[in-house]
């Protein structure tokens, strides 16, 4: 009997968490990060803000919750990307689209993956999904070098986090105030010339 009570009261909690993290997402997609107070959670979900802190914690904590949640449902396009089959080439490239994709059409979610709260405990979270995706890119560009399409002489995992940084910086060109800025429609040709500069850089050298 105790365990049963035990065992309710654990779903209770995490449904109590879900729907903390599902309100908090609502609030960032209708008015972005300042609109996320825990106020404004709490009262979405129907909560104390205590209740916020403890099934949650945070507003940093908040934000990186939604982050995940954003992050692995983005996942599952990465995977698909990455397992379609094709050279390692084509891999990688659908891969990028699914990642531009992503930051495109949930900038608000992007955004907190690119820039995190800063304390360490979200810092580490959203670094571990990174290393996550990053790893399978690595892969990819292993398995180019292995099939001789990809120049040998390039470390894969320095490659593999150069891509990655390379299109974060491109994509939160979106962000800026000033004339540098560019709209999210117009990234896209942005985008597609530093992924043809970074395949062609790919090449094996004849």
């Amino acid at each position: 009997m105790a365990a049963n009570e035990t065992s309710r009261t654990a779903r209770r909690a995490a449904a109590t968490r879900q729907s903390i993290v599902e309100a908090a997402e609502a609030i960032l997609v209708a008015g972005g990060p300042p609109a996320l107070t825990l106020e404004a959670v709490a009262e979405r979900a129907d909560v104390a803000v205590q209740t916020v802190y403890n099934r949650v914690g945070g507003r940093s904590a908040v934000l990186v919750a939604v982050a995940e949640r954003a992050f692995r449902e983005n996942r599952e396009y990465m995977d698909a990307a990455y397992a379609t089959p094709g050279t390692p080439r084509e891999r990688i490239l659908l891969a990028a689209d699914a990642y531009a994709r992503f930051a495109l059409e949930r900038p608000h979610h992007f955004r907190l993956l690119a820039e995190p709260p800063a304390d360490a405990g979200s810092l580490n979270g959203i670094a571990d999904l990174v290393d996550e995706q990053n790893a399978k890119l690595t892969a990819a560009l292993r398995d180019g070098i292995a099939d001789g399409s990809f120049n040998p002489d390039l470390d894969p995992r320095a490659t593999a986090y150069a891509l990655w940084a390379a299109m974060n910086g491109i994509l939160a060109l979106s962000w800026r105030a000033d004339r540098l800025h560019v709209d999210p429609q117009d990234v896209g040709p942005v985008l597609d010339t530093i992924l043809t500069v970074f395949t062609r850089g790919l090449d094996a050298r004849t």
